[in-house]
């Protein structure tokens, strides 16, 4: 049985192009959907917070730029990408719709918690895209305010790797990774795997975080029943 009734699932830009050359891998992407499939198939409301790292991260590539323009262009990436994940949900054989923070109504509904539960209650796929609608603030943190304000029972941080690290692990061969980590030892350690501003917001919610690595999309799946995987990121 499914360990959890609804979910978050923050899935980074850079994991939708994995090695592609282009902005997405197609095959890729039709794998995560399955997987996303066989959790609404298991009666558990997904909600999916997607980031922009394929396209434009802001506060790298916008050096020198207006921070607030450098975080728009971000917050329009990501709109690209949720559109993106709700075609290939939908022709995946999923019902799916994309809400976002600022209005864009030619291409999909203004975010509301009482919208995002109603169609989350709908057995619907919600993709969330363009962040919270405001700078300075990444979707890390704005996983972590739409994982509260929808009641998810815990929030899925699917990562380009398998975990939090002692250190960063492309650096120090001697890193290693945790099985599980307070937000309180993330802040004082300075870890990366979790946006500072995120880790203090979950740390009041109590929502738990699970920090894994999307190198296969059924790892998606195997997170949400309850198995055992990852870095677990607990609110103590």
């Amino acid at each position: 049985m499914a360990k959890y009734s609804r979910i978050l699932l923050k899935l980074s830009g850079e994991a939708l192009a994995r090695d592609s050359k282009g902005l997405y891998d197609h095959s890729f992407l039709d794998e995560v959907a399955d997987a996303i499939k066989k959790c609404t198939d298991e009666g558990i409301g997904v909600a999916v917070m997607v980031g922009a790292g394929n396209i434009w991260r802001g506060a790298r590539q916008g050096l020198g730029m207006d921070r607030h323009t450098a975080d728009s262009m971000g917050m329009l990436a990501t709109t690209i990408n949720a559109l993106m994940l709700k075609d290939t949900f939908l022709r995946r054989g999923m019902d799916a719709c994309v809400l976002t923070a600022v209005e864009m109504p030619a291409y999909a509904e203004l975010y509301t918690v009482r919208t995002a539960r109603k169609y989350l209650d709908e057995g619907k796929v919600v993709i969330l895209g363009a962040g919270i609608g405001l700078p300075f603030f990444s979707t890390d943190t704005a996983a972590a305010l739409r994982a509260a304000e929808i009641g998810a029972d815990v929030m899925l941080m699917a990562k380009n790797i398998d975990g939090i690290y002692t250190d960063d692990p492309a650096r120090n061969p001697d890193a290693k990774r945790l099985d599980e980590i307070s937000c309180r030892e993330v802040l004082r350690d300075g870890l990366k795997a979790i946006d500072s501003t995120a880790a203090a917001l979950t740390m009041d919610t109590g929502i738990p975080v699970l920090v894994f690595g999307l190198d296969k999309a059924e790892n998606i799946y195997r997170a949400a029943m309850g198995e055992t995987m990852g870095t677990q990121l607990t609110c103590k």
